[in-house]
């Protein structure tokens, strides 16, 4: 009988992680995770911008703040890409609350009574060009909203900035990965181009490390999807509500940023 989605998840690894990485990762980051005394009680689907790259740390830095403010009796699972899952690291990941992005283990998860993270925008989202860091972009995926709905959890919108600034994202490469056949290889349709430390120009290889960029999360006001649109919400409708208070957040986070990297 196959595992339950999260079934894997590990509080006392967890645990230590947080209690030894999360210190370095405040100070390096000076990160600030600010909202989460009105995150609702229960089920939540948390929808998120995606800053980073390959080494995005928006999911580390909300992580931290969450085990922190609730404890590790309430797992929090994050939707992600089955190549996670193939490398050698693949079970450590599971034990960190790390589930494959399909529809039914996310509903899975929300069953059963989890916080689960989506990064709607994905690749594309996370390798946006330096010109479009502060900008909430999910290719016009719109599937997080009916995962939301089927489940009947509210979705708690979270923005961050600053992650986007850890290296300089030149260009997501669409038309490169298109020239070379990159859709038919590999089902890939980006090929990023950034510059960093200390490698130089990557060309989604070599990895740069992450500059020490100040990242700033919000987490937003729960949306109870039925009772904001009523009883049977329009997909599009709520998805352009959703990113509209991203957007509006993102921007008031902007305003108030001095410098990229410095914060």
């Amino acid at each position: 009988m196959p595992r339950a989605p999260g079934a894997d998840w590990n509080p006392d690894r967890v645990r230590r992680y947080v209690s030894t990485m999360g210190p370095l990762i405040r100070a390096y980051h000076r990160a600030e995770v600010h909202g989460l005394d009105a995150f609702p009680d229960g089920a939540a689907l948390v929808v998120a911008n995606h800053s980073g790259g390959m080494l995005a740390m928006d999911l580390p830095v909300f992580a931290n703040a969450f085990y922190r403010r609730f404890g590790y009796r309430r797992p929090l699972f994050t939707l992600s890409f089955d190549l996670l899952f193939a490398s050698p690291l693949g079970d450590v990941f599971r034990s960190f609350g790390f589930i494959p992005a399909n529809p039914g283990n996310a509903a899975a998860a929300l069953r059963d009574g989890g916080v689960v993270v989506v990064f709607p925008g994905g690749d594309y989202d996370v390798y946006r060009p330096f010109t479009a860091r502060n900008t909430i972009d999910f290719d016009g995926r719109t599937g997080y909203v009916r995962t939301a709905l089927d489940a009947g959890v509210p979705i708690v919108p979270v923005v961050q900035i600053g992650g986007q600034e850890t290296q300089l994202f030149l260009s997501r490469g669409t038309a490169l990965a298109r020239m070379l056949g990159l859709h038919r290889l590999v089902r890939a349709r980006i090929l990023p181009i950034s510059v960093g430390f200390p490698f130089g120009l990557s060309v989604v290889l070599p990895i740069n490390a992450p500059l020490p960029s100040k990242i700033v999360m919000q987490a937003l006001e729960p949306i109870d999807l039925t009772e904001t649109f009523g009883p049977d919400p329009d997909i599009d409708e709520v998805d352009t509500h959703v990113r509209a208070v991203m957007q509006a957040a993102l921007d008031r986070l902007a305003a108030q940023r001095r410098l990229p990297v410095i914060g």
